[in-house]
């Protein structure tokens, strides 16, 4: 009845099992992983086809953490678990950032990632065994997936990093870094870290990098066991050769023209007559054509791309005309709203935020309540990002997972230059809202943070700011940018936040859309990183 694939591995002095065959045999992928006693099921599932008119990948990942693995009832009146927690929204993020660059571009059709928490030992965290489970799932489902990935923590005790410490060895350190690649390089790192040199963090994620390799090893042996064949990928049905030479023709100039004004409204008026003419021009207006505005659309995108990344490379020119190491004029008030206890309006170029600071007693003190038990936080980062910050129009919702994650960012960033509770028994709550955003608002949040701090009479060990540093690679030439723009983070190879202090790096976000980036490429963004922030 079962046909049962099972590999195991010791990895950091614990058993690492991959197991597939006995659960989830309907999905296109199902791995159950387990690392010490912690066991994680982790499903990929695809559509069979693209909904026409697709021009974007529709993947959501999902991770759950059901309160049985660690032997408990969920509270509340329904004792059922329900919306997912902070926690759960973080690491699906955690989980879906190193997987989304490795889908082949030609791939649309809707996927879908669930990573169950089925066990929990109170040893082994369960964020790395589901980022290990999801790669085994997708590379043995026959999803177009160009991985396998693995994933590592990596702490910082007693002078010595330490691959995958427990939880109760992550109490003493002084960093938390999650790293996650391929066999070539590097794709995504989540860190917060007690004031580290930028030569110690940089150590710290090759040495994750190299902790992993041996897990992408024997996902690769186990998938040769058992995967199912791979899916052809769709043939396009016009020559999208000849339609992309017409486009450029009539489009080019107009975004040229675009590109060279500095003001971001202007520019965004300019970049969508230009799609409209293109649109058009070049869809069909009767018929069911293949060619539709949202393809049209998607391939100006690309016509963009290569005009802003070549204008960089070639000239060292960006949109706004800085060259690549200037910092965008900044302005920062303190006190500027009269009945609050700290406040602060930090507007750096054309992203701004309005950050205040709200102290509190141990009554307002967060009960968290999760797998590792219940907890109580005393100090909490709220950043909102309304629709008008970008001019336009949108839903008012609760928070979003970029606006958890984003304050999340934050929090580390701060949090270990705060007060001991002994010293400043207070609650603190720090709500960011983003009043204008032209990129980088998450480092806005950071710096308002630390004035909003100060300003509420909070005794930070030492100032805390934050810069966003992009990425633009074209074969073996590449340019680091300081304080990318929103359009060069999306046109751009990668998004690579670090937030500290005059000594050192608190935070450390890194996402790339390319399939990895080198040493030599981290080690210019952090230095240059550094002379931005101070």
């Amino acid at each position: 009845m079962f046909n049962i694939t099972k590999k195991e591995m010791m990895w950091a002095g614990k058993k690492l099992t991959l197991e597939t065959g006995r659960m989830a045999r309907q999905a296109d992928g199902a791995v159950v992983v387990t690392y010490g006693e912690t066991t994680v099921l982790c499903t990929a599932v695809a559509e069979r086809s693209a909904k026409a008119g697709q021009d974007f990948f529709p993947l959501s990942v999902h991770y759950q953490e059901k309160y049985f693995a660690a032997g408990k009832i969920p509270g509340g009146f329904f004792k059922r678990e329900g919306k997912p927690t902070e926690r759960d929204t973080l690491t699906s993020r955690l989980i879906d950032r190193p997987i989304r660059p490795l889908f082949p571009k030609e791939f649309l059709n809707e996927t879908q990632i669930i990573a169950t928490v089925l066990s929990f030992d109170q040893i082994h965290e369960s964020d790395i065994p589901a980022l290990v489970g999801t790669s085994a799932a997708l590379t043995v489902s026959g999803i177009p997936f160009m991985g396998p990935i693995a994933a590592a923590r990596v702490g910082y005790i007693n002078d010595e990093f330490v691959l995958n410490p427990t939880v109760e060895q992550m109490q003493n350190s002084k960093l938390d870094l999650v790293v996650a690649g391929t066999k070539e390089g590097v794709l995504m790192v989540e860190s917060e870290a007690h004031e580290l040199p930028e030569e110690k963090m940089l150590d710290a994620v090759m040495f994750g990098w190299r902790g992993f390799q041996p897990v992408i090893d024997f996902i690769i042996n186990f998938a040769e066991k058992c995967a199912k064949d791979p899916w052809d990928l769709p043939a396009p049905a016009f020559d999208k050769k000849s339609l992309e030479k017409q486009l450029r023709d009539l489009v080019t100039a107009d975004f040229k023209a675009a590109y060279g004004t500095r003001i971001k409204q202007e520019r965004v008026t300019k970049l969508g007559a230009a799609r409209d003419k293109a649109v058009e021009a070049l869809v069909p207006k009767e018929g069911d054509s293949p060619i539709t505005s949202a393809l049209i659309e998607a391939m100006c995108k690309e016509v963009e791309a290569d005009l802003v990344r070549n204008g960089i490379l070639d000239t060292g020119s960006r949109i706004d005309g800085r060259d690549t190491k200037t910092i965008r004029p900044i302005v920062a008030e303190v006190s500027f709203l009269p009945r609050v206890h700290g406040s602060a309006l930090f507007t750096r170029g054309e992203t701004q935020a309005v950050v205040v600071t709200t102290l509190g007693t141990g009554d307002d003190e967060q009960i968290i309540d999760g797998l590792h038990g219940e907890s109580k936080e005393t100090f909490m980062l709220h950043y909102n990002f309304p629709p008008y910050s970008v001019g336009e129009v949108g839903r008012m919702s609760g928070a979003g997972r970029r606006e958890i994650g984003h304050g999340k960012l934050a929090w580390r960033a701060i949090h270990p230059l705060l007060p001991t509770a002994e010293k400043f028994p207070y609650t603190i709550r720090i709500v960011s809202e983003i009043t204008e955003s032209n990129g980088s608002s998450s480092m806005a949040t950071v710096c308002g943070s630390s004035l909003a701090l100060m300003d509420a009479g909070v005794p930070l060990t030492r100032p805390v700011a934050g810069i966003a540093m992009g990425l633009i690679k074209e074969g073996s030439k590449f340019a680091v940018l300081s304080d990318i723009l929103g359009d060069e983070d999306h046109l751009g190879d990668m998004d690579f936040k670090v937030a500290g202090s005059e000594n050192g790096v608190t935070a450390l976000q890194m996402d790339i859309k390319i399939t990895s980036i080198t040493e030599e490429i981290m080690s210019i963004a952090l230095k240059q990183a550094k002379e931005g922030r101070l």
